[in-house]
C-alpha cells in the first residue's frame, strides 16, 4: 500500500468498537466467514486449502510471519464494515480530517517570493471537503501520488491561504519527501 493510504485506514480503524481477531484460529475463521468458503481464502491468502482447514481446526497456531502480516491485513481490510463506513462519512460530512505531516512543502507563487520547498512538520484540520476527496479516491484506488496532491491542495487553502483570508495567489503547494504522515479522525 502507500503511506497515505495506510494513514487514512490507521485513521479509519481508530473508530473500530471491538478489536479484531488476534489468534490465526480465528483470524482464519472470520476470513472464512467473510469470504464464504475456505477455498476462496486459500486463493486469497496464497495457501492450500487443506492449510485453511488446519487453521478453523485450530490444529496449526503460529503461522509463519509472511502468512501472518497477510492474514492480519486481510482481516483488518475487513473488519467492521459498517463502523468504517460511518467514520468516513461523518468525516466527509462535518468533521473534517487532521493531517500531520512531516515533509518538504514548496510552493509556486507570485515573483520576488521565496517558494523555495523546505522542509515542515505541519498539524493541520481540513475541512470535510478534502476528507470526502480523500476517502473518495481512496477507495478508487487511487495512489500515493493522487493522495498527496489532494492534501497538498487542501493545505494550500486551509494553512498557506488561511481559508482564503490571506491575499496571494498560491498556484501550487508540493509535497515531496514526505518522512511522516498520519490522520485522525
Amino acid at each position: 500500500m502507500t503511506m497515505f493510504g495506510d494513514g487514512l485506514e490507521a485513521a479509519v480503524q481508530k473508530a473500530f468498537t471491538r478489536p479484531a481477531p488476534r489468534s490465526a484460529g480465528a483470524q482464519m475463521r472470520y476470513l472464512v466467514k467473510q469470504l464464504k468458503g475456505t477455498s476462496q481464502v486459500a486463493q486469497l491468502l496464497r495457501i492450500s486449502q487443506r492449510t485453511v482447514e488446519r487453521y478453523v481446526k485450530d490444529q496449526i497456531k503460529k503461522p509463519r510471519p509472511d502468512l501472518a502480516a497477510r492474514m492480519e491485513r486481510e482481516v483488518r481490510k475487513r473488519w467492521q464494515p459498517q463502523i468504517r463506513a460511518r467514520a468516513r462519512a461523518r468525516a466527509a460530512a462535518t468533521d473534517g480530517i487532521v493531517i500531520d505531516t512531516r515533509a518538504r512543502i514548496g510552493y509556486t507563487a507570485p515573483v520576488g517570493t521565496t517558494d523555495d520547498a523546505r522542509l515542515r512538520h505541519l498539524t493541520v484540520a481540513l475541512p470535510p471537503r478534502y476528507a470526502a476527496r480523500l476517502f473518495d479516491a481512496h477507495q478508487a484506488g487511487a495512489g500515493d501520488q493522487q493522495l498527496q496532491q489532494i492534501a497538498a491542495e487542501g493545505l494550500r487553502e486551509i494553512y498557506f491561504q488561511d481559508s482564503g483570508r490571506r491575499a496571494g495567489s498560491l498556484e501550487e503547494v508540493r509535497l515531496t519527501d514526505v518522512e511522516h504522515v498520519e490522520f485522525d479522525l
